[in-house]
């Protein structure tokens, strides 16, 4: 693709200005959800580097992890007081990103009066929202940080975060997850003109951003601290929402960041002076999270997402909203419990 061709898909989205303009949106927002709306429309994206497997092991080998591994429920099979609760009340309630370019975001770019939620993530809230209530327009939206996915589940503020949250050990011990629904990895992030090479010894001396209560900030803290990343890396700087670090990449406030390889790609195709360095280097699997304790929903969840996956609305919402970051490749970004 021409640079010329690349900045005029980029128009909203690179600069420091657009950031800003796009984190003061969030603050809006985050003050008037939850809110229902409607499905929107993509749009024509960028071409980047695609997701690599890792070493990580998978989170279900956890001794304590036993909540993704819940059978689905079979077909049909609505019973249960959680999903009893959901349709008594008639709606689903979600916790979702709404600045994660391609997984749950507004495109400052539609055309239309009010920029709806949509991407990857929203697409499968919608069809978990299908599947319980009949309608995919059956669902409120609430804006969660990455900081308070497990708080907004346990209070009780949503049914579920769909949020491109990882599955963990520690993680299992506070909240229920899905089965699988995506792979990723942790991958660095950082300027085209840096010297750094990606996870390695290029990072000693060097600021790195990440989102508190992230796995990205967890792996970097016990790498640090086992000897495997470099003593003089500054690993202080997190934020409670991971877009936040492009802004301060952008800023010149830190030096290069760690997140998912799936959200750095995303967030390489905002800001065309940025790319992923090095390859992934960790294996991670996001699962819908929930409430632990009551099976119904679980096991709904886990055979809406067997159902999705076989019907091709999986792949359908990959080819739309992922494939022109990660490329058409999709089988290794796809679950593997299916």
């Amino acid at each position: 693709m021409t640079a010329r061709r690349l900045r005029a898909s980029l128009k909203g989205w690179g600069g420091v200005g657009a950031m800003a303009v796009a984190l003061a949106v969030t603050a809006l927002f985050a003050l008037l959800l939850p809110l229902s709306s409607a499905r929107g429309e993509g749009t024509a994206g960028i071409g980047g580097q695609g997701v690599a497997r890792g070493t990580q092991a998978k989170a279900g080998s956890c001794t304590d992890g036993t909540a993704q591994d819940r059978s689905p429920a079979p077909s049909g099979d609505e019973s249960g007081d959680t999903i009893a609760a959901i349709k008594e009340r008639g709606y689903l309630s979600v916790g979702v990103d709404q600045n994660s370019y391609r997984w749950g975001y507004r495109d400052p770019n539609s055309t239309k009066k009010s920029s709806d939620l949509e991407g990857f993530d929203i697409d499968l809230a919608r069809e978990i929202a299908k599947e319980i209530l009949g309608s995919p327009t059956a669902v409120r939206f609430h804006a969660i940080p990455t900081n308070q996915r497990v708080p907004a589940i346990q209070n009780g503020q949503v049914d579920m975060v769909v949020r491109t949250m990882t599955i963990t050990c520690d993680r299992l011990k506070d909240v229920a997850f899905s089965d699988p629904y995506f792979v990723t990895g942790q991958q660095v992030l950082a300027p085209k003109a840096s010297d750094i090479k990606g996870y390695d010894k290029s990072l000693a001396e060097q600021r790195i951003c990440t989102a508190s209560g992230s796995t990205a900030h967890d792996k970097l803290a016990a790498d640090q601290k086992a000897g495997r990343l470099a003593s003089s890396a500054d690993i202080s700087t997190t934020v409670p929402n991971q877009l936040d670090c492009l802004v301060r990449l952008q800023l010149g406030q830190v030096d290069a960041v760690v997140t998912d390889g799936a959200l750095a790609a995303s967030q390489a195709a905002q800001d065309p002076t940025v790319e992923l360095k090095g390859s992934t280097f960790t294996t991670e699997y996001y699962g819908v999270a929930m409430k632990r304790g009551p099976e119904d929903l679980v096991r709904r969840v886990n055979q809406v997402l067997v159902d999705y996956v076989k019907s091709g609305g999986w792949q359908a919402s990959y080819d739309k909203w992922l494939s022109p970051t990660l490329g058409a490749d999709s089988p290794s970004s796809k679950p593997p419990t299916t």
